[in-house]
């Protein structure tokens, strides 16, 4: 096989199906973070934009937004991501297992139980 059909069996495997399971889970964080977002007082409509998203997901774990730029440097990024999980965890009642696993490992989840389930925000 050469370099050519290399490229081309990759193309084919990263593009229809895996980019379509990609989309079905950025739809789902989406939807999951529009409800917290309204949970907290924020219009949903910021859920879908990709940067602001994470702007105010940190001011609803009750942080800086400027935190968010922590967001861009690598490593950082996920000993922040699992700040933010916890704190926001925090906010709505809910436990450290809880905030480790459906809103770090899989927040495609956490955030469906977030903003769909019973829990409330809180403030403080």
């Amino acid at each position: 096989m050469d370099n050519n059909g290399i490229s081309d069996l990759y193309a084919s495997i990263f593009s229809g199906t895996t980019g379509l399971i990609a989309l079905v889970f950025y739809i789902l964080v989406a939807v999951g973070l529009w409800k917290v977002f309204t949970k907290a007082g924020y219009p949903g409509i910021l859920a879908i934009i990709p940067i602001v998203n994470l702007v105010f997901l940190v001011k609803i774990a009750g942080m800086s937004g400027w935190f968010a730029l922590l967001y861009l440097i690598p490593i950082v990024n996920l000993v922040l991501a699992i700040i933010v999980a916890f704190k926001l965890g925090a906010r709505f009642d809910k436990g450290g297992v809880f905030s480790f696993f459906l809103l770090v490992l899989f927040p495609y989840i956490g955030y469906l139980i977030l903003g769909f389930g019973d829990s409330r925000y809180s403030k403080a």
